[in-house]
């Protein structure tokens, strides 16, 4: 009974005194064990992680600011070569247009000389026709001379003489007949 009447003495709420010091004891040494362990890994990795994310994130700032700055290089550069193309294009206009008026001027000057050179050489021709008329006119009126006077004009200087003053006689006529 007095086993009985110490076990309702007791309230079974309350734990044993010496579970308590035991369960004390153990919490703290779990306690000092996590605290001086687990806690500093946990800070350390906790540590990295954040290192990491914010390095993510600066390294993906950077690339931002790197793709901005190159997307503004590519634009300057764009604009650069579009003003170089227009300024190309003015060039190889005025150029053009050089070369076209270079060309008529020679094509000119060619016509030019053409006709001069066909001037001459019709100038030529007249010449060499009027000499040829000229030595056959002479020829035929030493040969009319030669018959009207009846005699041989054969001899070449004397032949020369007449022919030359009929000739000029004959142009002083025709030149007298146009005035």
């Amino acid at each position: 009974m007095n086993l009985l009447a110490a076990e309702e003495a007791t309230n079974p709420l309350l734990p044993d005194v010496a579970e308590m010091v035991i369960g004390g004891f153990s919490f703290l040494v779990v306690l000092f064990l996590v605290g001086r362990m687990l806690v500093p890994r946990l800070q350390k990795t906790l540590a990295e992680r954040t290192e990491a994310i914010e390095g993510g994130i600066k390294k993906a700032e950077d690339a931002q600011a790197e793709a901005q700055r190159t997307l503004e290089e590519y634009k300057a550069k764009l604009s650069e070569a579009r003003h170089e193309a227009a300024r190309m294009r003015e060039e190889a206009r005025e150029q053009a247009a050089q070369i076209k008026t270079e060309l008529r001027e020679e094509a000119q000057a060619e016509a030019r000389r053409l006709v001069e050179a066909a001037h001459a050489q019709i100038e030529a021709d007249r010449q060499q026709a009027f000499t040829q008329l000229r030595g056959e006119i002479g020829r035929l009126a030493t040969e009319l001379a030669g018959r009207i006077v009846g005699e041989s004009l054969e001899d070449q200087t004397r032949q020369s003489r007449i022919v030359d003053r009929f000739l000029d006689e004959l142009e002083s006529a025709d030149g007298a007949a146009v005035r």
